[in-house]
C-alpha cells in the first residue's frame, strides 16, 4: 500500500472509533447529546461511560454505582466545569484522572468510599474552587497537605464519622476560604497549629462533640474565621467551659449553635464567654435543647457586650418550658439588642421587665409560639420595647383582635406587624393601633369582613385566606392591597385608593372587569388576577394598557382570562402580549368545535343506525358469552330430537312436509322450531343458543333463501362454532334445492368446508327417491 493509503486508513479509523464511543455515550447516557450538561445521575452506572466530548462543562455521574476512577475517563473533558461524582462506590481514583481538567471549579466526591486522599488526585485542578470530599472512609488527611495545589479553593468540605486525626500541615497551600465544613464528630486527635496556615474563613462549620478538641480548634482559629457554627456539641457541665474560655479572645463576628445541648449550669459560663468576645454581633442558637427552667446558679454579670446586637433562638427544646422564670439575672444584658428572634420555642409570655430593658430593639420576632391575648397584654406593658418597628406575631394564640391592637397601640415607632395565622374570628368596628402603623399583616385570621377597624394610616395591607366576600374600606394612604384567596366578585372601588399601584387579588371568585373600573386605577402598576375565571376580549387587553395604563397584568395559568396567555405571558408587560385566535375569540372556538363534535356525533349515530351497528355489538357480545359456555348440556337438559334452522321463505316445506313426516313417525322425533319453541320475551339470541344445546342434532335447510337470509346467517354465527368444533355429525345438512358453494358466505367458511368433504341429504323430485330421503333422515337423527 501507498503512504496515502495508509494515512486515510488511520484517519478512517480514529474516526469510527470516535463514533463508536459517542455512541455508546448515548446509549449510556442520552441526556449528554449535543448538550453542554450532561446529566447521568441515577442511572445505575458502573462507570463512567466513553465518548466525553470536548464541548461538555457540566457532568452529573452522581447516586451511581462507580467504583472506579481511571486516567482515560474524562482525559477529553478539557472543558468541564463541574464534576458531580456524589453518592457512588469509588475506592480508588488514579493519579492522573484528573489532569486535564485544568478549567474545572467544582469536585464533588462525598459520600464515596475513599479510604486515604492522594495531592496527586487535584496537582493540575488549578482553577477549583468548590471541593466536596465528606462522608468517605478515610481517616485522615495524610501526612501533608492533599489541597497544596489549590490557590483558588474557596469552599472545602471533609470529614466523616471515621475521620479522628487532623496534622499539622494539612491545610497548607490554603490561604482564604469562604466556607470550611469539617465533620469532626470523632475526631479524637488534632496537633496544634493544623488550621493556622489558613488567613482567612468566612463561614467555619464544625461538626464536633469533644469539648477538649474543640478548644483546641478554636485556639488556632482565634483571629480567621468570621462566622462560626458549632453543631451536635453539647454544654453539659460548668467544668467543661472552663476549657472554652479561650473563646472570649475570638475575632468572630457571629456564633451560631446548631443541635447542642445546653443546661442551666452552662449557660451562664457560655453567655460570661460570649459578652467578652471583642467583636460578636450576632448570636444564633438553632434546634438547639434546653434542660433546665432557667435556675441560674451564677449571676450573670452585668458588662454586658457593646457589640452583640442580634439574638436569633429557633427551635429551641424547653421540656419543662411552663416551669420557666422571669430571666430576671439576664436583663442587664438586653439594652443593646436591635434583632431578636425567638421562633417556636413555646413562648407564652415575655415579662414585662425583660421588655422594658429591650431599649434598643427595633426588630422583634415571636413568631409559632403561644402568646394569647392576656400574656400579650403583659409582655407589651407600658415602656416596653420604646424603639420597636417591626414585630411578628403571626402563628400564635390570639383570638381577640381589639384587645390585640390596644396592648400594641403604645408602641410608637411600630411601623410593621404580622398578626397573621391567629385565629381571630370577628374584627371588631373600631381598634386603637400605633399611630406610626404602615403595614398590617391579618392574612389567614379568619375574619369574615373588614371594619373601620382597619387603621387609615396603612400603606400595604394583607388580608388574604379570609373568605371576604366584599371589600368597602377608605384607605386613602394605601400603596398595596393584598385580597388573595378570598370570595369576592367583584373588584374593589378605586376611589377610597387613589395612591394603590398593586393589587393582588388572586383565587378569588372574580368573573368580570368593567372598563369603568380600571379608569380609576391611573396610578397602578401591577395587578395580580390569576386564578380567577375572567372572561373579557382582546380589546379590552389593549385598554389596560393604553388608556388605563397598567403596566403588569398578572393572569397566569389555570386561569380562564382570555386577555392573557396563560402559559408564556404571565406578568409580561401588557404592551408586549400577542394573543392567538382561541384567546380572543374563545367563545366563538368552543361554539364551533361544540357545533362540530355535535355534526360527528349525529353523523356516527345515522351510520350506526343504518348499518345496525348496535345489533352488530349486542350480537358479539352474545357470541362471547357463547363461547363461554361449556361444549355441551348435560343429557337431563337435552329435550328436542333436532333444532331446525331454515329460511323463513321455505317455512312451507318444513312445517308441512317435514314436521309432518318426523313428528308422526313411530317412535315420533320431536323437533324444535323457531315460530312454535322459542320462550316469548326472550332475546332471539338466547333463544336461539338455548334451542341448540338442548337439542341432540341441528338440522340445516339449505336452499337459496337460506344463504340469503340475514336471520339465519345469525343463526349461523351463533351456533356454527359450537357444532362444527366438536368434530362430530350433531349438524345435519339438508339441501333443499341445488346451490352453489360460491353462494355461502365466506365468513362461513366450515360450512362451505362440510359441503366440500362431506355427504349431505339432497331432498328429490320422485317420490320414490323422496322415501329413500326420510329414511336416511331418520337414520341420521336416531345416530
Amino acid at each position: 500500500m501507498t503512504t496515502y493509503t495508509w494515512q486515510v486508513l488511520a484517519i478512517y479509523m480514529v474516526l469510527a472509533t470516535n463514533l463508536s464511543k459517542q455512541q455508546v455515550l448515548k446509549q449510556a447516557c442520552p441526556s449528554c447529546d449535543a448538550s453542554q450538561i450532561c446529566n447521568c445521575s441515577f442511572m445505575g452506572l458502573d462507570f463512567i461511560p466513553p465518548g466525553l466530548m470536548a464541548e461538555i462543562t457540566v457532568l452529573n455521574l452522581a447516586h451511581n454505582r462507580i467504583q472506579c476512577i481511571q486516567s482515560q475517563d474524562l482525559k477529553q473533558a478539557v472543558n468541564l466545569r463541574a464534576l458531580l461524582l456524589q453518592s457512588n462506590k469509588i475506592s480508588s481514583i488514579e493519579e492522573d484522572s484528573f489532569q486535564s481538567l485544568a478549567k474545572l471549579e467544582l469536585l464533588d466526591l462525598s459520600n464515596n468510599s475513599l479510604v486515604h486522599l492522594s495531592p496527586l488526585w487535584f496537582g493540575h485542578l488549578f482553577s477549583l474552587q468548590h471541593l466536596h470530599l465528606q462522608g468517605n472512609s478515610y481517616r485522615d488527611l495524610g501526612q501533608s497537605s492533599p489541597f497544596s495545589g489549590l490557590r483558588n479553593l474557596t469552599s472545602l468540605r471533609l470529614g466523616n464519622p471515621q475521620f479522628s486525626v487532623i496534622r499539622q500541615g494539612n491545610f497548607e497551600g490554603i490561604e482564604l476560604l469562604h466556607k470550611l465544613w469539617i465533620d469532626a464528630s470523632n475526631l479524637s486527635q488534632y496537633e496544634q497549629g493544623s488550621l493556622n496556615s489558613i488567613k482567612t474563613v468566612n463561614h467555619m462549620i464544625l461538626n464536633i462533640t469533644s469539648i477538649n478538641v474543640f478548644s483546641e480548634i478554636v485556639r488556632d482559629i482565634l483571629h480567621s474565621v468570621a462566622w462560626l457554627e458549632v453543631r451536635r456539641i453539647a454544654f453539659s457541665t460548668a467544668a467543661e467551659m472552663e476549657v472554652l474560655r479561650i473563646m472570649s479572645s475570638s475575632f468572630a463576628k457571629k456564633i451560631t449553635f446548631r443541635q447542642a445541648l445546653l443546661t442551666d449550669a452552662t449557660v451562664p459560663k457560655i453567655v460570661s464567654i460570649l459578652e467578652d468576645m471583642p467583636k460578636l454581633v450576632e448570636l444564633e442558637l438553632v434546634d438547639c435543647r434546653l434542660l433546665g427552667t432557667g435556675q441560674w446558679k451564677m449571676q450573670i454579670q452585668a458588662n454586658q457586650s457593646q457589640t452583640l446586637r442580634v439574638l436569633t433562638i429557633e427551635n429551641l427544646s424547653i421540656e419543662e418550658f411552663y416551669l420557666f422564670t422571669d430571666l430576671q439575672s439576664v436583663e442587664g444584658l438586653l439594652s443593646n439588642f436591635t434583632r431578636v428572634t425567638v421562633q417556636n420555642t413555646k413562648v407564652f409570655l415575655v415579662p414585662c421587665r425583660i421588655s422594658q430593658h429591650l431599649l434598643s430593639l427595633e426588630y422583634l420576632d415571636l413568631s409559632a409560639n403561644l402568646l394569647g391575648d392576656q400574656s400579650l397584654e403583659h409582655s407589651a406593658c407600658q415602656g416596653a420595647w420604646p424603639s420597636l418597628q417591626i414585630l411578628n406575631l403571626s402563628q400564635n394564640s390570639l383570638s381577640d383582635l381589639e384587645m390585640t391592637s390596644k396592648s400594641l397601640s403604645h408602641l410608637g415607632n411600630l411601623i410593621v406587624l404580622d398578626i397573621s395565622q391567629n385565629n381571630f374570628g370577628e374584627i371588631p368596628d373600631g381598634c386603637e393601633w400605633p399611630k406610626a402603623l404602615k403595614y398590617l399583616n391579618l392574612s389567614s385570621t379568619q375574619i369574615p369582613k373588614v371594619t373601620m377597624c382597619i387603621p387609615e394610616t396603612l400603606e400595604v395591607l394583607d388580608v388574604s385566606g379570609n373568605n371576604l366576600k366584599e371589600f368597602g374600606l377608605e384607605l386613602p394612604m394605601l400603596k398595596e392591597l393584598y385580597l388573595s384567596r378570598n370570595q369576592l366578585k367583584t373588584l374593589p372601588g378605586a376611589a377610597p385608593f387613589p395612591n394603590l399601584v398593586a393589587l393582588s387579588v388572586r383565587r378569588n371568585k372574580l368573573n368580570s372587569f368593567s372598563k369603568q373600573e380600571f379608569e380609576s386605577f391611573k396610578r397602578m402598576e401591577l395587578l395580580d388576577a390569576s386564578d380567577n375565571n375572567f372572561i373579557c376580549s382582546c380589546e379590552f387587553l389593549s385598554f389596560i394598557h393604553h388608556e388605563a395604563g397598567i403596566a403588569r397584568v398578572l393572569v397566569g395559568w389555570p386561569d380562564k382570562y382570555v386577555c392573557d396567555s396563560p402559559l408564556a405571558v404571565r406578568g409580561a408587560q401588557v404592551g408586549a402580549v400577542h394573543l392567538s385566535l382561541m384567546e380572543c375569540h374563545r367563545s366563538l372556538v368552543v361554539s364551533l368545535i361544540c357545533v362540530l363534535v355535535f355534526l360527528v356525533v349525529l353523523v356516527l349515530v345515522a351510520v350506526g343506525y343504518k348499518y345496525h351497528v348496535v345489533w352488530y355489538l349486542r350480537m358479539t357480545w352474545a357470541w362471547l358469552q357463547a363461547k363461554r359456555k361449556p361444549k355441551r348440556a348435560p343429557p337431563k337438559d337435552v329435550c328436542y330430537d333436532a333444532f331446525v334452522s331454515y329460511s323463513e321463505n321455505d317455512s312451507d316445506w318444513v312445517e308441512n312436509t317435514m314436521v309432518q313426516e318426523l313428528e308422526q313417525a313411530c317412535p315420533p322425533f320431536r323437533l324444535c322450531l323457531h315460530k312454535r319453541d322459542f320462550v316469548p320475551g326472550k332475546w332471539i339470541v338466547d333463544n336461539i343458543i338455548d334451542s341448540i344445546e338442548k337439542s341432540h342434532k341441528t338440522l340445516f335447510v339449505l336452499s337459496e333463501h337460506f344463504v340469503q337470509s340475514e336471520w339465519c346467517k345469525y343463526e349461523l354465527d351463533f351456533s356454527h362454532f359450537r357444532l362444527f368444533d366438536e368434530n362430530n355429525d350433531a349438524a345435519i345438512l339438508i339441501l333443499l334445492e341445488p346451490i352453489q358453494s360460491k353462494a355461502i358466505p365466506k365468513r362461513f367458511c366450515k360450512l362451505r368446508k362440510i359441503m366440500n368433504t362431506k355427504t349431505y341429504l339432497e331432498w328429490p323430485a320422485g317420490e320414490e327417491q323422496q322415501q329413500v330421503f326420510w329414511f336416511n333422515l331418520k337414520i341420521a337423527l336416531r345416530s
